[in-house]
């Protein structure tokens, strides 16, 4: 459930970036010598994911104007399967509380206790003195629940939220990412529409985008059908997990064509008015780390991509997308985290960064020629 913190330095060989097809299918050995006509994308990483990744399965799905692409490397993992996506639960909600937003139900600048009053209060905390744009953008300084209860004990929002309270706040208006702030965003939207997030969610995202594949689980602890297994940091398979590990700061469940789907919604236009999409990508206050429940990267070749990432145990997922929406990409693997985390400001680098680029770094295609990501 922990964001990406920004562009590590990794070197990559242009041997590794490959030419894909529509529907290519990496094996451990996939690569292919880079020339002027090669075009940097990310597929052929997804053996890197694996080797020095060390996860069992990677996949990823990329739409753009030129078609939709897919590619997978590793058993047991495939298009239509459904996963756990942790942390990415937080644009679907954030979304929600800015339509709320739109149609004057709430206002950013709303102290948390307006909405839910005397709930945050303890070791120095006081909602009077948050807003909920300080929730969304992760600048309250509430302490993350998940630190203490490891992402795998199952609690109540209520219970995730008096964790948190008893400790004392990080400084106010810094920012500081901290899952209690979405579980205090998913009270705020029962006690202003009567219903939970989740229905909220599924009447104003799922079912307009026909996002059939993706859904809210509770407490439900089984994956839908299709899917495959998913696997702990030790190996352990963590297949069926109860969804309170994260709730409302990570419990989504979903497909990744819907997650491209939805966020290319987002950031087009379709699902928020156009001073409400500005409004979300505003990273002023978290000084350019995160927006309102959007994580900007700001890649090389100065191209800067928009979505989230999301971890749980037994799944790591990343969607990005150019700020018009017309570019995604999903990528997953079906572990936890990945042993070398620089491999993925490198994958989003080989996705979005122009042709041009590629070509004035590596003159004539030399496949020796190195680079950073930074």
């Amino acid at each position: 459930m922990r964001p990406l913190r920004g562009l590590l330095v990794v070197p990559v060989a242009l041997a590794l970036l490959g030419p894909t097809t529509a529907d290519s299918r990496p094996g451990p050995g996939a690569g292919a010598t880079a020339t002027a006509d090669t075009v940097a994308t990310a597929d052929s990483f997804l053996p890197l994911l694996r080797t020095r990744g060390e996860v069992p399965a990677a996949a990823l799905l990329a739409d753009e104007k030129s078609g939709t692409r897919y590619a997978e490397s590793g058993p047991d993992i495939s298009r239509s399967d459904h996963f756990r996506a942790g942390s990415v639960t937080k644009t679907f909600l954030a979304t929600v509380i800015l339509q709320l937003a739109s149609e004057r139900r709430l206002s950013l600048s709303d102290p948390v206790e307006r909405h839910l009053p005397g709930l945050v209060r303890g070791a120095g905390n006081d909602g009077r003195a948050l807003t909920l744009r300080s929730l969304l953008n992760h600048t309250s300084g509430l302490y993350d629940f998940a630190r203490d209860t490891g992402g795998t004990r199952p609690v109540t929002p209520v219970q995730a939220v008096r964790i948190a309270l008893t400790h004392p706040p990080a400084d106010r208006g810094r920012y500081a990412y901290s899952n209690t702030d979405y579980v205090l965003l998913g009270l705020v939207v029962t006690r202003v529409t009567g219903r939970s997030y989740a229905t909220e969610a599924e009447r104003r995202i799922l079912d307009p985008l026909g996002l059939d594949g993706t859904s809210f689980p509770g407490s439900r602890t089984f994956l839908p059908s299709p899917h495959g297994r998913a696997y702990g940091t030790d190996g352990s398979d963590v297949t069926d997990l109860d969804p309170r590990v994260a709730g409302a700061a990570g419990e989504l469940v979903t497909t990744l064509a819907d997650l491209n789907r939805f966020y290319s919604a987002l950031l087009s236009g379709e699902l928020l008015p156009p001073r409400w999409r500005r409004e979300m990508l505003d990273t002023r206050a978290a000084h350019g780390s995160y927006g309102l429940g959007l994580i900007p990267a700001r890649l090389p070749c100065g191209v800067t991509v928009w979505g989230h990432n999301g971890r749980i145990p037994g799944s790591y997922v990343r969607t990005a997308a150019t700020v018009d929406g017309r570019h995604v990409l999903t990528f997953r693997v079906n572990t936890t985290a990945m042993a070398d985390p620089d491999l993925e400001p490198a994958l989003l680098a080989a996705e979005f960064c122009p042709r041009t680029y590629w070509n004035e770094q590596a003159p004539n295609g030399d496949p020796g020629q190195q680079h950073s990501f930074e």
